[in-house]
């Protein structure tokens, strides 16, 4: 197993860890629970060992507007995949959350005092950067009201789900606020998706509305949508659940004609159904009822339909801003949060959630490298963002361009305090660059672990710990983060030494665990999920190490089959449902996996071929194979390199295995488990770990 290397660079420590929220949280705590912490470290093992009194205090601190009492934070004797309850008798409502603040002296009244209706709530900002669209609070709250008690009027009620298909803008926004405000479940998919994923996700949950996009554009071209709404309409015309489709306009003052869409009206129609009726109203719900529902990138099948409860979402993100990220009301209107993202993806709920704490949120819409690559990052600075969340694939792309596009030359960067990226790993050599080239040095690198599956962060950042190159700052408070050996039989599971990499998984419940999965009435597919793997242990699918000096988490990659070329998450099973569906007469099998050694700067995805008998492994054959990959699952998803294998290595329940041959081609030399049916055939992939030796054409003497 890779060691983590036992020396790394600084570069970057807090001014101050006395004067963050964090510190004065802690003190707080001690002097209310007889405690004697001092430092991050002893906060969160504190926040761990005794959850019931930390969470509490979370919940006291950095109060929420709800309703109802509580006798018992959480059941701490309860096991962990029972998926225990947390502050059972409390209701509260998101989006209540959000739009108002609670009274300080009583967090079940809520207050505007220091939301001020005519601060800016949320900025709009398309490809390009020359739409700019402001909000202010009271014209988003006033937005929220109108919509939701239009929803109210055609029969929307709690527990109802109602999804978007649209780009991250003001109307999207206001469409989640609005079914959270009725206490329903909102889904959300990005326009550049397919027709069938789309479909593979609503079929699922079974939408009452669809709201969607008229048109997109992206790096340049403008799209009409209407063609995918049809398809998308008739996917979904068996469904009775599903009443209508909404559509949204991209350009306000010329909505498209929708007219020959069967089940289609314009948001302006949808919004007669309110007759002018601005009075908020929100139906709080009980603290574990789900307001979401988010999706695996479906590694075995179909996407796996997540739901996440408003309370425990709601009392995290305080957790993270404030303890973490150190936000504080009173700054709140000099707080700006930039976070590039597409509405299909989990972070686009941080992009929602930022406003809760009184921060304005700017949604970005587009090709970030659009005209140029100098546009997106003069925004930052033009807009005063001061807190800004990228991809690796942004900082690879402006360090690679020719000439490299350092921000800090481009622009103003005094306003930002921090850079958060996630989506893939980060880089050694991509931190480096950050702080020696690109950004100004007071600036805090964020690199951040979580997703989709709790809807909140594993491991991320601090305002009281030193950051150096390559490391994960810490485990987050509140989560009792380990590293168990992947090699260990049995369901007990072993924490690996200190400094060796393994699984990640976290051994204690937390508030932010899914309540369930759509459509799984046994639990069944969650169990499968997050506890086959080690007894009672939430395993997360991600290798990592602790290093033995720094206490900082090392990210090694994805454990499971997620390919991640770029920042573009997607399953293998949707390359291998693609040539399973086209090529039954010449593929026999195959394996997809990424491939990213110490020196890459990005993932590639390699495809390996099990060739039919008698079927032969040609250039035509990889051109095909490439062409349907991007017809049916995207091409951003196309294999970079594709190459023949005499065999795919399986369990010797013969299910396919992908993890070793990642590791294998990624440069590592392993261990191969006696699970394996075939390891010997492991033997083959090494080579692939210099795969330049193998495409280059050698040299003549």
């Amino acid at each position: 197993m890779a060691e983590t290397h036992l020396q790394m660079r600084k570069l970057w420590e807090p001014a101050d860890p006395k004067a963050t929220q964090a510190y004065h949280f802690m003190q707080n705590a001690n002097r209310k629970r007889n405690r004697h912490m001092q430092n991050w470290e002893d906060l969160h093992a504190w926040s761990v060992d005794h959850l019931s009194e930390f969470w509490e205090e979370v919940f006291q601190q950095l109060p929420i507007v709800h309703s109802g009492s509580y006798s018992e934070v959480v059941d701490e004797s309860a096991r962990m995949d029972s998926i225990p309850s947390w502050f059972r008798g409390v209701k509260t409502n998101l989006a209540e959350n959000i739009l108002y603040w609670p009274d300080a002296s009583d967090p079940s009244k809520a207050t505007t005092t220091r939301k001020r209706d005519d601060a800016i709530a949320c900025t709009e900002v398309r490809e390009g950067c020359t739409e700019i669209r402001h909000c202010t609070w009271k014209e988003i709250r006033e937005r929220t009201a109108v919509l939701s008690n239009a929803m109210r009027a055609r029969g929307v009620r709690k527990g109802d789900r109602v999804a978007v298909v649209a780009s991250n803008s003001i109307d999207t926004l206001t469409v989640f606020y609005a079914v959270t405000a009725l206490g329903g479940l909102f889904s959300s998919s990005s326009t550049d998706m397919g027709s069938k994923g789309i479909l593979d996700r609503l079929r699922q949950i079974k939408p009452k509305f669809v709201f969607v996009d008229d048109w997109a554009v992206y790096n340049g071209k403008t799209i009409d949508l209407r063609s995918n709404i049809g398809e998308i309409e008739a996917g979904l015309r068996d469904i009775r659940e599903v009443e209508g489709f909404v559509s949204m306009p991209r350009w306000q003052d010329r909505p498209a004609d929708v007219s020959e869409l069967v089940k289609c009206e314009t948001l302006g129609s949808f919004l007669r159904s309110a007759d002018g009726d601005k009075t908020p109203r929100f139906e709080r719900i009980d603290f574990r009822d789900p307001f979401i529902i988010v999706y695996s990138s479906g590694t075995t099948g179909m996407p796996k339909c997540i739901v996440h409860s408003a309370g425990g979402v709601l009392l995290n993100n305080r957790k993270e801003a404030i303890l973490h990220r150190d936000s504080t009301a009173l700054d709140a209107e000099k707080n700006c949060v930039l976070q590039y993202t597409t509405t299909g993806w989990i972070i686009y709920l941080s992009s929602c959630l930022a406003m809760l704490n009184g921060t304005r949120t700017i949604l970005f819409d587009g090709s970030p490298f659009q005209p140029d690559l100098k546009t997106f990052i003069k925004l930052v600075g033009d807009q005063h963002v001061t807190d800004l969340g990228v991809s690796p694939r942004y900082f690879q792309t402006l360090a690679t361009a020719k000439p490299p596009v350092f921000p800090r030359d481009v622009t103003d960067l005094n306003r930002l305090r921090r850079v958060s990226s996630t989506g893939m790993v980060l880089s050694e050599a991509q931190f480096e660059w950050f702080y020696d080239h690109a950004f100004p040095p007071h600036v805090q690198l964020g690199n951040i672990s979580g997703g989709t599956d709790l809807a909140a962060c594993l491991a991320g950042d601090t305002m009281m710990k030193p950051l150096y190159a390559g490391g994960t700052m810490t485990a987050m408070l509140g989560m009792k983060v380990e590293v168990f050996d992947q090699e260990t039989g049995g369901k007990e599971g072993r924490a690996v030494p200190v400094g060796e990499a393994g699984e990640l998984v976290c051994t204690r419940p937390f508030p932010t665990m899914p309540v369930m999965f759509w459509d799984d009435p046994k639990g069944e597919k969650y169990f499968n999920a997050y506890f086959a793997r080690f007894d009672n242990v939430w395993t997360h699918g991600d290798f990592i190490s602790l290093h033995p000096q720094n206490n900082q988490y090392y990210l090694h990659g994805r454990a499971d089959g997620v390919l991640n070329p770029s920042g573009v998450r997607f399953g293998s099973a949707e390359v291998y449902n693609s040539l399973d569906a086209n090529f039954p007469e010449d593929i026999q099998d195959s394996v997809c996996v990424g491939q990213r050694r110490p020196q890459d700067m990005d993932e590639s995805v390699m495809l390996f071929l099990l060739m039919k008998p008698g079927k032969a492994f040609t250039q035509d054959l990889v051109k095909r194979v490439k062409d349907v990959i991007a017809r049916d699952v995207g091409r951003r998803c196309v294999p970079r390199y594709v190459f023949e294998t005499p065999e795919i290595p399986t369990t010797i329940n013969l299910k396919k295995v992908e993890l070793p041959v990642k590791q294998i081609v990624s440069g590592k030399t392993i261990k191969p488990s006696d699970t394996l049916a075939n390891k010997e055939c492991l033997n083959f992939y090494y080579q692939f770990a210099k795969v330049e030796d193998l495409v280059q054409p050698k040299s003549k003497l």
